[in-house]
């Protein structure tokens, strides 16, 4: 419906205005910032580590990556996990640190290292269900809000993560595909080597961990982004500026098959808020048309400030 988008100049957000962080402390802001990210490190690693003892290993749920692999080597030969993981970890750790240099290396040495020993510190806690489904959701969810924590504080736990970035590297690979395709092969190699339905319930904790992560990442779309494309603009912008209390902003649009410009508003709200816009552009505007969709995360004055 509409042909091209540009920005025009007005865009306001009426909030409370919020005082400017005090640049004067930015080597102990720095400071902060690093022991908040290896906190996260750290539990995300325990929350990935006692996921994999009480859900996973138990039923022999390899859903991928070096974990999986760690699993099908305890299933063939009974060698403990946590140093299946150190015995790959560590390799490709040097072999990252070698072609991708210190800055990458630095995001992923602590997760290397720390992850297969706390793998092995909670190797003795006892599975609490010998349901494979319950252990492959529940599994899945554990080790994808600890993937989710480490990821928030800047962190990596190495792994096939490492392996598939040198593929992305030197062969161009898409860096989503290479990790698809190292977590296929995990799996595929469960299917065979402990049962097909293990495969299968790899899958679903495979999928579980992927939500969980974009859950831990960007949280419930708890606001709406609402595009208005109106004859009455001007009234619009006052209702929602007024009685909304909200900022918006102005777009020129062009109709595909008219060719006539329009006005489009771009207005960003609460999920609470959402039917009160709704009445209002109605009562203004019964022919405006109106697209509300969730969006993940907002930042700025008025949403949460990064």
């Amino acid at each position: 419906m509409i042909e091209k988008q540009q920005t025009r100049s007005r865009s306001e957000t009426f909030s409370p205005q919020r005082k400017k962080p005090n640049k004067g402390n930015g080597s102990r802001g720095r400071y902060s910032e690093a022991t908040i990210n290896i906190a996260l490190l750290l539990v995300g690693s325990l929350l990935i580590a006692a996921s994999f003892n009480l859900f996973l290993v138990p039923l022999g749920i390899a859903s991928g990556g070096v974990s999986g692999i760690s699993i099908l080597v305890q299933r063939a030969t009974g060698f403990p996990p946590a140093f299946t993981q150190w015995a790959i970890n560590v390799p490709l750790f040097l072999l990252g640190l070698w072609l991708l240099g210190g800055r990458f290396a630095m995001k992923t040495a602590l997760g290397s290292f720390v992850l297969p020993l706390l793998v092995l510190l909670t190797s003795h806690w006892p599975a609490p269900t010998d349901n494979a489904l319950l252990a492959a959701i529940y599994g899945g969810i554990g080790v994808g809000a600890g993937l989710g924590l480490v990821f928030r504080g800047r962190g990596s736990t190495g792994g096939l993560d490492l392996a598939a970035q040198l593929l992305h590297r030197y062969t161009g690979m898409r860096l989503g595909l290479a990790v698809a395709c190292f977590d296929g092969f995990v799996i595929a190699a469960a299917g065979i080597l402990i049962a097909p339905e293990n495969a299968l319930y790899a899958l679903i904790g495979l999928y579980a961990t992927s939500k969980t992560i974009d859950f831990v990442q960007t949280g419930i779309a708890i606001s709406k982004v609402a595009f208005i494309i109106t004859d009455c603009p001007e009234a619009i912008i006052q209702v929602v500026l007024h009685d909304l209390d909200r900022g918006l902003t102005r777009l020129d649009g062009r109709g595909g098959f008219t060719g006539d410009e329009r006005s489009v508003l771009m207005v960003v709200v609460g999920r609470g808020e959402v039917s009160k816009l709704k009445q209002l552009v109605k009562a203004v505007d019964p022919k405006a048309f109106v697209i509300i969709s969730d969006t993940a995360e907002v930042l700025g004055e008025g949403f949460n400030l990064p």
